[in-house]
């Protein structure tokens, strides 16, 4: 296996709007970057926490640039998925263009060839990493898991939250894993998961950090946090806002 972009938690990091839904970038960055000066190992923007469905190409760009900017000592992944390889490809050059550092790609819903979509992908990205994404109903279609060691990817985002299919993910060999689900954090470091990518790392990035190294009271104290935020619209968002100050606007719902 290449060696992994990072190994641990990272961030799945939310996109800040004014209350009109325009877009933060520097506000984004800033927050990102408190993120990061509390322990998280990467940064992956334009994801589905971000909101990235309500993206345009060139707010993608912007915010890729600004996390970029306020996180100078870690990676900073964005996502490039589309409705078909094409999409992908354009959107993979031009986050990497704005200083990704490696890219978080999705199948399309409607599914279609996935080697010949990663493969365009892979030669978009022209040598940077890219990590495949499993969430189907949220982001774009699955990534079977018998399909994955034949695809040009350095590994995946898995945020399925299904113990057994981590397992066989990980047991492949060959692929970096990051879990999506803040629920396995222990789990998934015990078993020898590269990382994992969490929008909890937006609230509780130290018990994130904790429950990744073993603390099983920081792993409920994770399960509890994302469980409050859950049940609320919006709820994260909100809850950044009572802490942090930050815009609670969502574009998505």
């Amino acid at each position: 296996m290449a060696e992994p972009i990072w190994t641990g938690p990272a961030v799945a990091v939310v996109t800040l709007f004014d209350e009109k839904g325009r877009l933060l970038a520097a506000e984004t960055g800033a927050h990102a970057a408190r993120l990061v000066a509390a322990g998280m190992r990467a940064v992956v923007v334009a994801g589905s926490t971000g909101e990235a469905a309500t993206l345009t190409d060139p707010e993608r760009a912007e915010l890729v640039a600004a996390v970029r900017a306020a996180c100078p000592g870690v990676p900073v992944l964005a996502g490039s998925s589309g409705e078909w390889y094409g999409m992908a490809v354009e959107r993979t050059a031009a986050v990497l263009e704005a200083g990704a550092d490696a890219v978080l790609v999705a199948p399309p819903r409607l599914g279609g060839d996935l080697a010949v979509y990663y493969d365009r992908v892979a030669e978009a990205a022209a040598g940077a990493p890219v990590l495949a994404y499993h969430y189907p109903g949220v982001a774009g279609g699955p990534v079977p898991v018998d399909a994955l060691a034949g695809l040009p990817v350095q590994g995946i985002k898995d945020s399925s939250a299904e113990p057994a299919r981590l397992a066989k993910e990980i047991e492949l060999g060959g692929k970096a894993v990051y879990t999506g689900a803040a629920a396995l954090l222990g789990y998934a470091a015990w078993l020898g998961a590269t990382g994992a990518i969490v929008a909890a790392g937006n609230l509780v990035p130290t018990e994130c950090l904790a429950a990744w190294a073993g603390d099983a009271g920081a792993q409920r104290e994770v399960a509890r946090a994302e469980a409050a935020y859950k049940a609320r619209p919006g709820g994260l968002k909100a809850a950044l806002a009572e802490v942090h100050g930050t815009a609670p606007t969502r574009r998505l719902g």
